[in-house]
């Protein structure tokens, strides 16, 4: 059963079983040419709000050793915000730091289910950063406790890797929060390279 906080804005409840910081462990594994990289990692994603109409997201990732004597390894980190997809108007605040000049919408279930689409979900935007340079949009669809995302957009630093394309699927399933990440990178088409299972720990 998911327990909505008594603050949570009408247009998150679609996502609302996402909240909370969950942990857990995954498997790296990505061909590039002839090798595969291989390692099991650890992971942490957080998933919160402010009040506004988007999920704050953040996600640290770590490698394990080979030895179990020594310490894990930092890998990598993201950060981002995640909302159900509609046109923003007045009493939305943007663009830059203009405050809202109107009544804010969607603050209702009755409003919030004029934004289902046709599948029966809800189309979604996520904005990820990573510190490597790298920016995503991701577009998709919420529909009950899964996510299905493609990204619609790469933004990459002069001295990025070569990134061009991802997916990514999250999924609620016996309490546990499962995700797979294909990429296309390095000069590859889309393909297999990470997945997680995450348990809640907030």
């Amino acid at each position: 059963m998911i327990e909505l906080p008594v603050d949570l804005p009408a247009e998150l409840v679609p996502l609302s079983w996402l909240l909370g910081v969950w942990e857990g462990s995954g498997v790296i594994d990505y061909v590039i040419g002839d090798d595969s990289v291989t390692h099991e990692f650890g992971q942490r994603i957080s998933f919160s709000h402010d009040g506004l109409s988007h999920l704050n997201y953040t996600s640290s990732t770590w490698l394990f050793p080979v030895d179990p004597d020594t310490e894990t390894t930092p890998l990598v980190d993201e950060m981002g915000y995640w909302r159900i997809s509609r046109p923003l108007g007045d009493g939305d605040a943007g663009p830059g730091m203009l405050p809202a000049t109107g009544t804010r919408p969607f603050t209702n279930p009755a409003a919030v289910e004029t934004l289902r689409n046709g599948a029966g979900g809800f189309d979604i935007e996520v904005s990820l950063v990573h510190p490597d340079g790298v920016s995503e949009l991701y577009l998709g669809q919420v529909k009950g406790p899964r996510v299905d995302l493609a990204t619609d957009a790469v933004m990459r630093t002069q001295g990025a890797k070569p990134y061009a394309a991802a997916t990514r699927l999250y999924g609620l399933v016996d309490s546990h929060l499962l995700w797979a990440w294909d990429i296309a990178a390095l000069g590859q088409e889309l393909r297999t390279h990470a997945s997680a299972r995450l348990a809640k720990v907030e």
